[in-house]
């Protein structure tokens, strides 16, 4: 789970788990995309989460 650590800027502190999950949907989402500009309109319509620890 990713845990916000609040300080003068506020950073997020990610698990392996976390990064390997964003790497995975962002390897699905950009499968079949041909050139930058269609991986970034790709990424742009299909946002990335990642769940917050509480």
């Amino acid at each position: 789970m990713a845990k916000i650590i609040e300080g003068q800027r506020r950073i997020i502190r990610l698990s392996t788990e976390d990064v390997l999950n964003i790497i995975r949907e962002y390897q699905q989402i950009t499968r079949k995309s041909c050139c930058y500009e269609h991986t970034r309109e790709l990424l742009g319509k299909n946002p990335l989460f990642i769940p917050e620890e509480v």
